[in-house]
């Protein structure tokens, strides 16, 4: 039960921030604190977060998704695009424009 998310244009710092505010919570308790988070990596996270119990219900047979918990949200360094800025007496400075790969794994939690 695996979602990649593959070169989006947010630097993996900032994501990070929101990946972690829901690492290891039920898939309930994520959608609820991705859904009034205000933060710009909460909507691309919690559509990964639909596609990865959509690949749960299809491809591993899972019927409930309350029984689905984030066993791994780890957000990556993507690839850097390398921009310039023209600075004073014809010099030029670096701007890195990252990208970050995003990657959530889904376990099933026993009922207890």
């Amino acid at each position: 039960m695996k979602a990649i998310l593959n070169n989006y244009r947010q630097s993996p710092r900032k994501m990070r921030l929101v990946a972690d505010a829901v690492k290891g919570k039920t898939v309930l308790q994520a959608r609820a604190v991705l859904a009034f988070m205000p933060k710009a990596a909460a909507a691309p996270l919690r559509k990964l977060l639909e596609s990865a119990v959509a690949n749960a219900k299809i491809n591993d047979k899972v019927s409930d998704e309350s029984v689905l918990r984030i066993k791994d949200f780890r957000v990556d360094g993507g690839v850097v695009l390398k921009r310039f800025m023209p600075r004073a007496r014809g010099s030029a400075f670096r701007i890195k424009k990252r990208t970050s790969k995003v990657t959530l794994i889904l376990s099933e939690q026993k009922p207890k």
